[in-house]
């Protein structure tokens, strides 16, 4: 490594910048920027937004003494060059994969990341309470939040902001803008931003012209200086006024330019006298030092595995659910002038780019602010109007109030889909969608369903946009089966439908391995995992039917345990939380019809998950085709031990009967 990276090899902690000339800290981020490329380009992750702030970076872990000086980083999706600067190097090969590194700050890993973090705009928030807390213990040490101008439209952040000013403490904010979240920014706020940057910019060449006039008059500079003064602060009042941060008791800096090191290292010196929160406003450029980067910084915000050389991602799967849910709802689009689509800044993730694309006038981003998203979904619905809010399942629970509150209270004909439900994968703890199932099924009023396949989600949405009430409809990241071998059977309300029937002969009487009729239930993209365990199961001796779910709210019981009724064991699986899932419901149900069957229900476990690919997520939680049918197998095993011995109990007291496992 000292070969091709001279500098970096020599950086062992922040400490270890105090060595390196000033002169050489560009050659420094330069070797930093090359060192991400390298290993994003074989691991995957988040590559935009972590070129931009190498310098930014650099200047902070130069002028400020982590840990003891804590810097929180919003969101936490472009601190590769920190993690790289605070001892991580050697590892950062392992960066998200089963293991290694996580992509985002993680206090498990290193005592330099303050907060775990994923989610936008909770930075000021985190920070504001740190520094409070220091106070409290009369801790040592400045507090840094780094907010991205995307990350600030979020209500949290202004809520911050409102309390930060209020307490007068000696906060750093460091505003990152680079103009963009995910993809373009949107909304008052960004304009805002951007009037700043031209007001500056007019104000620097203005004082720039007066300074050059100034040294071109013979004899009288010196008594030009204090008119010269004046006019500078007079232009300075006209052009800038007073800032939202001023107003809001904030002393503001900027905008500078945020691959400036030496200014950003000054800037950051001069803050120490301070004694009110500061907004230091920089100006950073995403995709920096890469030019595909720089040319689409949406597309390498975050990227799977690509060549370096010409930036084409090296391996493309089959389309998933967000693909079909984009096709799908361009064509419902077409057919209903009343549909809108809504996004919180993820209309590339969430396939909504897709709709923007054909009806500009009907589509609305309205920022990192999932709360409004909801509220105002709910206005256009109780307007007349069919809106579609699409949205990551993790950042849903961010919104739970407004969807109970503003939405099933007042009954709304309005459809909410969740993407990234379940297992998500190599973004880790923050980002898995596991936890909407039990957040949601309890709420009145809502519909709340999941396909297992391309006609199934499109079958949902037909009904979601004929429903009366609100419609939830959750799908994950992964591939999409078109649908099955047989023509999609159509929805019927709280019905769920069979995919595989293995058994046509009549049920047995014998408890033996033969007779013991086994039922696979499922829940939305499981079903596919299911019919793979079936299979499992069939070559070695044991037959199951697999029946899908689909509906996870309302749920037809009666239905239900008459399709159960048959069976003798029973396995249930689904794509998220087991505590409060829908494996739970089913068992409830067991017990109440007084079924006595064999039961059990796997989903993921009470614990947060770590990054890993989905389907080591699914091996580990014993989700996927192998661990369903190991699992079934033990089941039933414990069935027949169990019938044995109730039949040797029974046998000794023929009037004894045989209890249900629930």
């Amino acid at each position: 490594m000292e070969d091709r990276y001279p500098l970096l090899s020599l950086i062992h902690g922040p400490a270890c910048l105090r060595s390196v000339p000033d002169d050489a800290l560009p050659r420094l981020a330069a070797e930093i920027r090359r060192f991400i490329i390298e290993v994003v380009s074989v691991t995957g992750g988040h590559l935009a937004s972590n070129l931009g702030v190498v310098e930014l970076a650099l200047a902070l872990h130069r002028e400020f003494e982590s840990p003891v000086d804590k810097i929180v980083w919003d969101v936490g999706h472009q601190c590769y060059a920190h993690k790289i600067l605070t001892g991580r190097r050697d590892v950062f090969h392992t960066l998200r994969q089963r293991g290694g590194l996580s992509g985002f700050p993680k206090r498990s890993e290193s005592p330099h990341d303050i907060v775990e973090t994923g989610h936008a705009s909770t930075s000021i928030s985190a920070a504001l309470g740190i520094l409070a807390g220091q106070e409290f213990l009369r801790m040592r040490g400045r507090v840094i939040a780094v907010i991205g101008d995307g990350a600030l439209t979020g209500g949290m952040a202004l809520e911050a902001l409102n309390h930060a000013g209020h307490l007068g403490k000696r906060l750093i904010i460091i505003l990152n803008d680079n103009a963009m979240s995910i993809g373009q920014n949107v909304g008052a706020l960004s304009s805002y931003l951007s009037r700043l940057s031209a007001s500056s910019k007019l104000y620097r060449n203005l004082r720039g012209a007066l300074d050059t006039t100034l040294k071109s008059v013979p004899r009288y500079g010196d008594r030009l200086r204090d008119v010269v003064s004046r006019v500078k602060k007079s232009a300075k009042a006209v052009l800038y006024s007073e800032t939202l941060f001023s107003d809001l008791g904030f002393g503001y800096i900027g905008p500078l330019d945020g691959h400036d090191i030496p200014l950003m290292r000054e800037v950051f010196r001069s803050l120490a006298d301070q004694d009110r929160p500061a907004v230091v406003h920089v100006f950073t450029k995403k995709g920096r030092g890469y030019a595909h980067a720089e040319d689409n910084p949406t597309a390498f915000h975050g990227i799977t595995p690509f060549s370096i050389r010409d930036g084409k991602v090296e391996k493309k799967g089959p389309p998933g659910y967000t693909e079909h849910f984009a096709r799908a709802l361009c064509g419902l689009g077409g057919k209903n002038p009343r549909l809108l689509a809504i996004t919180a800044a993820m209309a590339g993730g969430t396939g909504l780019s897709l709709f923007q694309e054909k009806f500009p006038a009907r589509f609305f981003d309205v920022g990192i602010t999932e709360q409004h998203a909801l509220t105002f979904a709910a206005g256009l619905a109780a307007a007349g109007m069919r809106p579609v809010v699409a949205v990551y399942a993790t950042f849903m629970q961010r919104a739970v109030d407004q969807l109970i509150h503003d939405i099933a209270l007042p009954n709304l004909g309005l459809t909410l889909v969740m993407d990234r439900a379940g297992l998500v994968g190599d973004d880790g703890e923050t980002h898995q969608g596991l936890y909407d199932i039990a957040l949601f099924r309890c709420v009145p009023n809502i519909r709340f369903l999941a396909p297992a396949s391309a006609e199934e989600l499109s079958l949902m949405l037909d009904y979601a946009l004929a429903a009366a009430t609100p419609v939830l409809i959750r799908f994950p990241k992964a591939p999409c089966p078109n649908a099955g071998p047989e023509p999609t059977a159509p929805l019927e309300e709280g019905r769920g439908v069979f995919v595989r029937r293995a058994h046509t002969a009549p049920e047995s009487e014998d408890c033996g391995r033969e007779g013991a009729k086994v039922i696979i239930l499922s829940l939305g993209a499981l079903c596919c995992e299911a019919e793979a365990a079936a299979d499992l199961l069939a070559l070695a001796g044991l037959p199951a039917d697999v029946y899908n779910l689909r509906f996870i709210k309302p749920l037809d019981t009666e239905h239900l345990a008459s399709v159960l009724a048959p069976y003798k064991t029973a396995y249930f699986v689904e794509d998220g939380a087991k505590s409060g899932g829908m494996g739970e419901l089913v068992g409830a149900l067991l017990k109440e019809k007084g079924l006595s069957l064999a039961y059990a229900h796997g989903g993921a476990p009470d614990a947060f998950l770590p990054h890993g690919s989905r389907e080591e997520l699914l091996a580990g939680c014993g989700l996927n085709a192998e661990g369903i049918a190991r699992a079934v197998r033990e089941l039933v095993d414990g069935s027949l031990r169990y019938c044995d011995r109730e039949r040797s109990v029974a046998g000794s007291n023929p009037e004894r009967e045989t209890g249900s496992l629930i």
